[in-house]
Parts: structure tokens; C-alpha cells; sequence
């Protein structure tokens, strides 16, 4: 198993060069699942733990959250970015303080947005916005600054779809110290190559979430470092699960159970890997 500070130097370089996919487990079997694939590093995803725990997206408590980060990091083997929501907490100071808690978990990188929470007023001032993220690299250069810090801008999710004013929140977020920056819903080829170009040379993390658009080819191309899926898998999962328990409900019948992975198959897998982690019996 690599140390903590393996994983955050593995991530680290992740960043300097070429384009990587961080997928987005939702709880510890899709974790494990993903490192199997042989992905490099793995993104929480706040919207795939919150469904798993019966909450809405950006309902989940601060210890939860740590607590589910803290079992993903122990669990695997490679790097977890967390989805660290807007740091639950609105002022910097606070900010600092559950900044340095996420920290602690073992996580190599994390992300800050500039989501208030609130419909009526969804974003930050650009100032408080600018200064959270100051205040989170403060953080993690008092007690780990090797962590990458994400800063996300989340206009394009809450319909203020402005790619100036998004350039303008990343490019501030990097002078403020964010290692990588992120706007989720600006997936457009000529809005990414413009949030690409106004960061350079800082990475940029891009959202593909729906299929039929972009590939990772194509978003590397175009300069992306590295591609994120947030909430798709897990709802893919529930997709699935969704159409097979209202047939079941309504018609009596079982069809959706036919691409069903095999529990041999599974049951096989997660034994492999309960026993290399001293968590199962041979």
C-alpha cells in the first residue's frame, strides 16, 4: 500500500503533463472497482455519497463527508481528490479550519466552489469568493502543502452561464493559489480552450457527464489535464436499478435484472480484495 505521501506526489505529477480520467466512486465497492480498472486517480463525487445516504446533493454533514473521504483514502491504493463541496463553511477562517480536516483524511487533492447554497444568491461575491480560496491554501500550506487545491467556479450550474465572468473567478482563483481549476457545465470546445488558455500553465479539470459529446481525446486536445464525471456513474448505477425495480413493481416481471454482473463474478472480485486488505477470510 503507497503512503500518504506517495499518493499526493502521484497526483502532483498527474498534473504536469498529458490528460487523466479521475473517476467518481459513490461508496467503497465502486472505489475499489475503479483502482481495478487501473485508473490512476479516483474524485469523490458529493452527489453519488449523498443519493447513497438517502440526502440530496450538498445535504450531507462536514463529518459524514470526512468520514466517507477517510475510508476511500484507507481503502485504495491511489490518490483521491475530494468533492469538498464549498468547504461547509461560508467564512474563511471556518473554511480553514474543515479545510485542514479534509486534509487530515489523506486525501491528495480537494476542491473549493463558490456555491453558497442559497437559490436567491448561488454564488460568492467575487471577493469572498477569491479570499476562500486564499484562505484554503493557507490551510493546507500550514499542515500538508503538497495537496493539490481545486477551485471551482460553479456559474455554469446555477444559470449564470458567463464564460467571461468564469475566466475571470479562475484566473483569480489561481492567483490566489488554487493548483487546478474547474467550471463543471462550461463543456463547450471553445468555452474549455478559453478557460485553458486564461489559466496557462495551470491544469484545468474538465466535467463530461453526458455521452455522444466530447471525448477524452478530444478535451485533451484541446488542452484539458485532466477529466472528471461527477455524479454520471452513480447514476448510472441507480438508472439501472430504477428500471428494474418498477418493473417489478408494476408488471411482476424481472427483464431488468438481464445485465446484471454475475454474483460469482462480484462476489469472486470483492474477496480477492477483502483478503488482500486483511478485511476478509480465505
Amino acid at each position: 500500500m503507497s503512503t500518504i505521501s506517495e499518493k499526493r506526489l502521484a497526483f502532483r505529477q498527474l498534473h504536469q503533463s498529458g490528460c487523466f480520467v479521475i473517476p467518481n466512486p459513490w461508496d467503497l465497492g465502486s472505489a475499489l472497482y475503479l483502482q481495478h480498472l487501473g485508473f490512476k486517480a479516483i474524485a469523490s463525487s458529493s452527489a453519488g455519497f449523498a443519493f447513497s445516504q438517502g440526502l440530496p446533493d450538498n445535504f450531507v454533514p462536514r463529518d459524514l463527508m470526512l468520514g466517507h473521504l477517510r475510508e476511500l483514502v484507507e481503502a485504495t491504493d491511489i490518490p483521491v481528490n475530494a468533492d469538498f463541496e464549498n468547504g461547509f463553511a461560508h467564512d474563511p477562517e471556518a473554511l480553514m479550519e474543515n479545510v485542514r480536516l479534509c486534509v487530515e483524511t489523506g486525501v491528495a487533492g480537494l476542491s473549493i466552489e463558490d456555491s453558497t447554497g442559497d437559490k436567491e444568491k448561488p454564488l460568492y461575491d467575487f471577493d469572498h469568493a477569491v479570499a476562500r480560496i486564499s484562505a484554503a491554501r493557507a490551510s493546507i500550506e500550514e499542515i500538508g502543502h503538497d495537496v493539490i487545491l481545486v477551485g471551482r467556479t460553479e456559474g455554469f450550474l446555477v444559470g449564470r452561464d458567463d464564460l467571461k465572468e468564469t475566466i475571470r473567478r479562475l484566473t483569480a482563483f489561481a492567483e490566489a493559489g488554487a493548483d487546478c481549476l474547474y467550471a463543471p457545465g462550461a463543456d463547450e470546445p471553445d468555452q474549455l480552450e478559453a478557460i485553458v488558455k486564461a489559466v496557462h500553465p495551470k491544469p484545468v479539470n474538465a466535467l463530461i457527464s453526458t455521452p455522444g459529446g466530447l471525448t477524452v481525446d478530444d478535451v485533451a486536445k484541446i488542452g484539458v489535464r485532466r477529466v472528471s464525471v461527477g455524479g454520471a456513474l452513480t447514476r448510472v448505477a441507480y438508472g439501472a436499478f430504477i428500471r428494474a425495480a418498477k418493473e417489478l413493481a408494476e408488471s411482476g416481471t424481472f427483464g431488468g435484472f438481464a445485465d446484471a454482473a454475475p454474483h460469482g463474478e462480484l462476489n469472486e472480485f470483492y474477496r480477492r480484495i477483502g483478503q488482500a486488505a486483511g478485511r476478509a477470510k480465505g
